[in-house]
């Protein structure tokens, strides 16, 4: 968040919360954008490549066009006010009759391709200061009604954090994910944890029982990170006593084969602090994960969002402005008045679900990474792939395709057109009574070791094949 923002930040002047798409079609929704400091961090201590030569492609599709796809259509119709809220999205997009370019529509975004080169040639500088820092600033101020909008020298003064990364095991197998600001290696830690006591081998991966048990994990995980996730720089997070081993024990004791929870409160883990409140979380539209692995098996999982479809739908620069500041809580208290931890302040960054996560085996070698997208989906989508790589002995191809089954509070999604909907009434007698049928809204990667030792790359099928290349 820029040096400016404030617990207040997303409130009307007399203190009410306006919409959350009002939040979103506003400079108040843009955080300084942080992938390409990221990117140079990482690079300068691992990378192989020359740094050009990592932009080759990008700049190529920017320059010379990509097709428009069915899923990209789709998405420019669904989301016509962000898209299409500045003249760059109209143009790049869409008509002179206002409707969306067709599928196999070649675009082009030379703008695009012209930020690229200049990074690929001076580094993450070419973005973080001159021209196009305050192309960005200047951008998200005049959307801004706040006296202290983001600045240049907010955007200067960015710095890619390492942190610490939440690890544990399951079943033997070490598994490592991120950790604050990101509630994801939290949550699949925990729903991991929770399900170690319960011999899902056996009851295999077309048993209620087996869904069942993992939406009561997902319950009791989903309670805690949603109370006590947030920046550590800002917030006292218990990681510890989050993912300790006993505490997970202690609170998948609350978990029957027989009967659902229902609604469910956090535990009280170690160094927990007392005056917090739940905050809430908006769905990632603007999402994308891949995973790699090199020859070496130095694994890769990476995880990179603008949140909404479209961001913010401001545009600078060829590219869309996130709107990530939303995923804090725009509420800076509960309805008790007690504190969110998860509360907009400057230079804090904002809680997320993203969960990109590596995996070793029980003899140390690295067999997985993995992650997905889709906002609060994400840690579901990433621990239902680790169950059905480890406990299904399945190829992450397999794995990635299994259904997909969340509780979203007291409801339950079940994937529509798979199995799960003929097995509703068994998800009824479990206690599951509020079900909903609906088409799975994720998106995942992943590369893992197959039988043999050789690797096997994957994306999850129920995303449309990818657009054309020149």
């Amino acid at each position: 968040a820029p040096a400016g923002a404030f617990p207040e930040w997303f409130l009307n002047p007399d203190g009410s919360l306006p919409s959350f798409e009002a939040s979103q079609a506003s400079g108040l929704s843009v955080g300084v954008p942080g992938n390409v400091a990221l990117a140079w961090k990482a690079h300068e201590r691992y990378g192989k490549l020359p740094w050009a030569a990592l932009f080759e492609p990008a700049i190529a599709l920017a320059r010379d066009g990509f097709v428009i796809n069915r899923q990209l259509f789709n998405s420019a119709t669904a989301n016509r006010d962000f898209a299409a809220a500045s003249a760059s999205g109209r143009a790049w997009l869409y008509g002179a009759d206002g409707k969306p370019k067709p599928v196999g529509t070649r675009v082009t975004n030379p703008e695009l391709a012209a930020t690229f080169a200049a990074i690929a040639a001076e580094g993450p500088q070419a973005l973080y200061a001159g021209p196009r820092a305050h192309a960005i600033a200047s951008t998200v101020a005049a959307a801004t009604p706040r006296p202290t909008p983001m600045s240049p020298a907010d955007i200067a003064s960015y710095t890619a954090k390492e942190r610490s990364p939440v690890c544990g095991t399951y079943r033997g197998y070490r598994i490592c994910g991120m950790g604050p600001p990101s509630s994801g290696g939290i949550a699949v830690i925990g729903i991991l944890g929770m399900l170690e006591r319960f011999d899902l081998k056996t009851l295999g991966p077309q048993s209620p029982v087996t869904w069942h048990l993992f939406l009561e994990a997902q319950r009791l995980a989903y309670a805690d990170r949603e109370l006590y996730a947030a920046d550590s720089d800002f917030v006292s997070v218990p990681v510890r006593g989050l993912t300790d081993p006993a505490y997970l024990a202690e609170r998948s004791q609350l978990i029957s084969p027989d009967r659902s929870l229902g609604l469910v409160t956090p535990g009280r883990p170690a160094g927990a602090p007392l005056a917090l409140a739940d905050g809430d979380e908006p769905p990632e539209n603007g999402t994308s994960h891949f995973a790699a692995v090199d020859g070496s098996g130095t694994m890769v999982s990476y995880t990179s969002t603008i949140e909404s479809a479209f961001g913010s739908g401001l545009m600078a620069n060829g590219f869309f402005l996130n709107n990530e500041l939303t995923d804090f809580s725009r509420s800076p208290t509960g309805p008790d008045g007690k504190p969110v931890a998860n509360r907009v302040e400057g230079n804090k960054r904002p809680r997320s679900s993203m969960a990109p996560t590596v995996v070793w085996d029980p003899q140390g070698r690295p067999v997985l990474a993995v992650g997905a997208a889709g906002g609060p989906t994400i840690p579901v989508s990433t621990t239902r792939a680790i169950i059905g790589f480890i406990d299904f002995g399945l190829p992450p191809r397999e794995a990635l395709a299994l259904p997909f089954v969340m509780a979203f509070g007291d409801q339950v999604l079940l994937e529509k057109g798979t199995w799960l909907e003929g097995a509703a009434d068994r998800f009824r007698a479990l206690g599951h009574t509020k079900l909903m049928f609906r088409e799975a809204p994720i998106k995942a990667g992943a590369v893992g070791r197959v039988r043999g030792g050789g690797w096997q790359a994957a994306r999850d099928p129920r995303v449309e094949s990818n657009v054309e290349v020149p």
